[in-house]
């Protein structure tokens, strides 16, 4: 076969072209600090980041959900506990107006402190939290207790709010209203100043007061039981975050020292190419008359 003077300068430019475009590549990769920019580079990096990209995704939003649980619960607690303390102002002012030394007016006093701790209990009842009714269920768009001034209705969904923190778990944000804010409360606290009003005995609005009270403690148990839950989840997801963030890094960072010797090295060779590339040049007149 014959070797034509164009065909060698051809192969020299097509060859300086392939050097440049490898010098182009690894400078790229010093730049963003990524073994490719364009799927085509290596398509089988580039379908592990996007599973890698997904998964990850995927765990950071089960954090913001666990996030969002936690301030459920937080303000649930929160309610629960001003709740507990009302009740246990009004089982006191029970044990002192069941006292026959207690005449109307002071049973008057007690009976005004009594309504406005129901009041108290009402506004409790109908917490928001970022435009949420966090006592009324899956309802939480609608407040959970209307006081009409002559009434105290309780129109509470009692169903369980879940929030999703991993493909196959839910967790109970919510803290039933049937189990601590119900219409019984609201009526036995009318009955009671109705009592207070009459000057009955109060020996069953005291046993009445202590099943709210224990209902609303054993409410915030078993709220505690599902936070201690809560922070187990949040420590693994943590540890999910971790390994999938250093597995896409190994997945596709470059390794700085390999991709600076491979820079080095290609443009070595891409200077050894041009010297060698000038000598295949076909010489012209002008080199004769120099």
């Amino acid at each position: 076969m014959r070797v034509t003077q164009g065909m060698l300068s051809n192969n020299m430019l097509r060859n300086l072209m392939n050097s440049q475009q490898r010098m182009s590549m690894y400078m790229e990769q010093l730049y963003t600090g990524k073994k490719i920019s364009r799927p085509s580079q290596d398509p089988v990096v580039a379908v592990k980041g996007i599973n890698f990209r997904k998964q990850l995704a995927q765990v950071e939003q089960y954090k913001r959900n666990a996030s969002e649980i936690h301030n459920w619960m937080d303000n649930s607690d929160t309610a629960l506990d001003k709740a507990t303390q009302s009740l246990t102002r009004v089982r006191e002012l029970i044990i002192q107006a069941n006292n026959d030394h207690y005449g109307p007016d002071e049973r008057e006093s007690i009976k005004q402190e009594v309504v406005q701790l129901k009041s108290h209990l009402i506004e409790i009842a109908n917490t928001n939290v970022n435009n949420k009714y966090i006592f009324n269920g899956i309802n939480t768009a609608n407040r959970p207790v209307e006081d009409t001034g002559a009434e105290t209705i309780v129109n509470s969904n009692n169903a369980p709010f879940y929030i999703a923190v991993s493909n196959q778990t839910e967790i109970q944000a919510n803290v039933l209203p049937g189990d601590v804010f119900t219409q019984e409360l609201f009526d036995e606290l009318d009955q009671l100043m109705e009592s207070l009003e009459n000057g009955d005995d109060l020996n069953e609005n005291l046993e009445q007061m202590d099943i709210h009270i224990n209902n609303i403690i054993n409410a915030r148990a078993e709220l505690g039981a599902r936070m201690n839950r809560l922070e187990l989840v949040e420590n693994r997801l943590n540890e999910q975050e971790v390994i999938a963030t250093r597995i896409m890094s190994e997945n596709e960072d470059v390794h700085m020292e390999e991709a600076i010797t491979n820079l080095i090295t290609q443009e070595s060779l891409h200077r050894a190419a041009l010297a060698a590339g000038s000598r295949i040049i076909q010489p012209t007149l002008i080199d004769f008359l120099r």
